[in-house]
């Protein structure tokens, strides 16, 4: 294949990732992670599933980034997840430093390549990114639209019994409990639902979709969500790797876009072969504005303590 992805972090979200990548045939893939033998493990047995799944994307596990030079997109979820008695701030420092050493290494090896974040908290983690790697502002973005959107559609579509097809939605904002689902863009089959359910369902469905990630942490015990995470991704990968130009809702660099200047924060943009091509505008109502600048500021909380670490 032609084009080559690079996926630091073998974890769950990472794996996946690789998986749906090859499987679609995509490009092929590199799997990078610090744990000696675990990406050139999952990357052998993605391998060896390739005669069955009939594709023949080449897959690669290392631990060092030689192996992911001339990358056309590279996906980073490395980092910790907050763990018992761990603060945000403690989170914040700790994946500030891993995504630090990871852009440094990939835009060293890949100096073209499009930079995608997962880890978090992703937004700030972005900032991170394209201050580290001196990116232009159009390759560097969040995965986190998304994979909201994806939630809201998913509990719209259980509620009315309709197919998953039917449905559109999108959420705006941080990755986090102020993101912005808008039921007013959100539709079944071009129907809005605020045409098709009440106030209160609607209402209960924002709050879910606002609480999709912790529902499923709560369930699990033991880890978080990666199938839907992966897939939202990929999805992007795949906008970009074939210049599709799809609208998706990114965590972009602003400019004053929405009334928003300088932070990454999650908007509908159009996903080509450049990266973020063009940031879609909207015209929110004051309600939806207020609710958008609020989520823009816990971003900028964010932004802010990292300003004060070494």
């Amino acid at each position: 294949m032609n084009q080559k992805v690079t996926v630091v972090g073998a974890g769950n979200v990472g794996a996946t990732v690789a998986q749906r990548l090859a499987e679609k045939e995509l490009s092929d893939v590199v799997l990078i992670d610090i744990l000696e033998g675990v990406p050139q493990g999952k990357s052998l047995d993605l391998a060896q599933a390739a005669p069955i799944e009939k594709h023949d994307a080449h897959l690669t596990g290392a631990n060092s980034y030689e192996a992911s030079a001339n990358s056309d997109i590279v996906i980073i979820t490395a980092g910790i997840p907050r763990k018992p008695g761990m603060s945000r701030d403690d989170l914040l420092a700790t994946n500030r430093g891993i995504m630090k050493n990871v852009t440094r290494e990939v835009a060293k090896y890949s100096p073209d390549a499009i930079l995608m974040i997962v880890s978090n908290p992703l937004d700030a983690m972005c900032h991170v990114a394209m201050e580290v790697s001196g990116f232009p502002k159009h390759r560097v973005m969040g995965m986190a639209g998304v994979l909201d959107s994806a939630r809201f559609r998913a509990f719209i579509a259980a509620e009315l019994d309709v197919s998953v097809e039917n449905v559109h939605a999108l959420v705006l904002g941080g990755h986090g409990d102020t993101m912005v689902p808008l039921p007013r863009f959100s539709t079944v089959a071009g129907i809005p639902i605020t045409e098709l359910m009440s106030p209160e369902r609607i209402e209960a469905l924002v709050t879910r979709t606002r609480n999709g990630g912790a529902e499923i942490v709560s369930l699990l015990k033991t880890g978080s969500a990666y199938y839907a995470p992966a897939s939202a991704a990929v999805e992007m990968a795949e906008s970009i790797l074939k210049d599709k130009r799809k609208i998706l809702p990114c965590a972009a660099y602003l400019e004053g876009e929405y009334g928003i200047s300088g932070l990454f924060v999650g908007v509908p943009v159009k996903l080509g072969k450049n990266g973020v091509e063009q940031i879609v505008p909207l015209k929110l109502l004051p309600e939806e504005e207020a609710a958008l600048n609020k989520s823009a500021a816990a971003v900028k909380e964010l932004v802010e303590a990292m300003k004060g670490m070494s």
